[in-house]
């Protein structure tokens, strides 16, 4: 049987193409990540955003077109990403039908949300009630099964915090049943730190100057901002609001943390908001948990204490669960792999089937051994790149791995053999965006599939 709710897909920041007075200033296609980045930096001047900004728009032509269908990174912004086409294909195949911008046009109850991803979650949030509750109200308009239809949300990344918003201090818990999120930051991630603070790395693109720029008056990267304590400071961690932060615009940087007190707040007040809530979160990746301050830079740290706990390479687990979420919690639903492919992620789907249709899915592996894939984001053309893999316990299988260009075509596929970390260099590549999978070689293998991305600039 058809599902009855309304599905609401909302992507991650950089996960939206955005057009300024009618023209695409964001919008990367199959092979074209290292030229969408070029035409972001040429309209750089125009798309940063104000001082004292909030929560508001600034009224600068700029609205969201659609959703990412391809690989998408802003270097200085956040990480890598894959677009959402596997993600809507698989919720197709549950019986899930578009909305239709065509008001004749049957209804649907499939809806994709674009949406300025520089502006502030709560701006965001308030935003996604004009756009879901008219979907909604006209799905219910068919009457019989429809008319008690409420919205179910699968959102990734930063994605799942304005969702958040839009049900905890909107309104939206009136018609939300369930909120789905696919690597969320519930409490933040350190490499935000870095991207505020260091900036643009630069030499690697012409935009570096620029880009920190522009990084440092978004809102919604401000509220990616770890909000637990996280720098290390006398042996002890402190929160971002308890030291002094370089190059962070302080008011910036407390109302980014209210933003999360606020939700925490409002979801403990709300009892239910824990129900509704499945967390899909990555695991095992060498992740940023910590950080300290030396000399106006902040370095990054992969443990917590002295622990390393993983995550998936861009958020770490202390950040991606909520303050009243233990991290051992079995509410977590973990996937052994990287935070810019848990949307296609194919266990990641059977986990997110599983939820939505509340019927038991056979995963593809049933007792997966988990992989870390270290690789870098960016590199030099002409510069050789070191990959090393980890399984999370000792194994007989054979590891491979393939490099594969945006196009599709099969660069270079490396067999590793078992034994420890496993480690591989490729030759320098050619500029352009590329993907590296590490997955098992044997039939039925137990090793769970890894994918992350590089940006080779020339």
């Amino acid at each position: 049987m058809a599902p009855t709710d309304l599905m609401v897909v909302v992507p991650g920041i950089l996960g939206s193409t955005l057009r300024q007075d009618g023209h695409l200033v964001w919008a990367p296609s199959a092979g074209a990540a290292l030229r969408a980045i070029a035409t972001f930096g040429a309209s750089i001047q125009r798309l940063q955003l104000p001082a004292g900004i909030g929560d508001e728009h600034p009224r600068d032509g700029v609205e969201p077109a659609g959703l990412m269908p391809d690989l998408h990174v802003l270097p200085g912004i956040w990480t890598p990403v894959k677009g959402y086409d596997v993600l809507l294909k698989r919720l197709r195949s549950l019986g899930y039908r578009d909305v239709s911008p065509d008001p004749a046009a049957p209804p649907g109850n499939l809806l994709p949300v674009g949406y300025d991803w520089r502006l502030s979650n709560r701006y965001t949030g308030r935003w996604l009630g004009t756009v879901i509750e008219p979907a909604l109200e006209r799905w219910r308009a068919q009457g019989g099964r429809y008319a008690d239809a409420r919205v179910s949300f699968v959102c990734h990344s930063m994605g799942g915090l304005a969702a958040r918003w839009y049900i905890e201090r909107c309104g939206g818990a009136e018609v939300t049943r369930k909120l789905i999120t696919l690597g969320t930051p519930y409490r933040g991630a350190a490499r935000a730190l870095d991207q505020l603070v260091n900036g643009a790395r630069q030499g690697l693109g012409p935009f570096g100057i620029s880009l920190t720029s522009f990084a440092r008056s978004l809102p919604s990267l401000h509220q990616l901002l770890p909000a637990y304590a996280c720098i290390e400071q006398g042996g002890d961690l402190a929160k971002t609001t308890e030291t002094t932060i370089p190059e962070l615009d302080t008011a910036m940087l407390a109302d980014a943390m209210r933003f999360h007190t606020d939700l925490a707040g409002a979801e403990a007040h709300r009892p239910d908001s824990l129900q509704a809530t499945h967390p899909i979160i990555g695991t095992r990746q060498a992740t940023a948990t910590t950080a300290s301050l030396a000399g106006g830079r902040v370095t990054l740290i992969d443990t917590y204490q002295g622990q390393d706990l993983y995550g998936d390479a861009t958020v770490p687990i202390v950040g991606a669960c909520r303050p009243d979420v233990t991290m051992d919690s079995n509410t977590l639903r973990r996937v052994p792999d990287k935070h810019g492919n848990l949307q296609r992620n194919p266990a990641a789907l059977d986990e997110l089937e599983g939820i939505l249709t509340a019927q038991p899915i056979i995963v593809r592996a049933a007792r997966p051994i988990g992989l870390r894939a270290d690789t870098p984001e960016f590199a030099l053309a002409r510069q050789d790149i070191t990959i090393q893999v980890t399984p999370a316990e000792t194994t007989r299988h054979a590891v491979r791995v393939a490099v594969t260009s945006e196009t599709g075509h099969l660069v270079e596929s490396r067999v590793l053999r078992p034994g420890g970390t496993m480690a591989t260099t490729i030759d320098g590549l050619a500029p352009g965006a590329y993907t590296i999978d590490v997955t098992g070689i044997d039939p039925g293998s137990p090793l769970a599939p890894v994918s992350s991305d590089i940006l080779v600039w020339a």
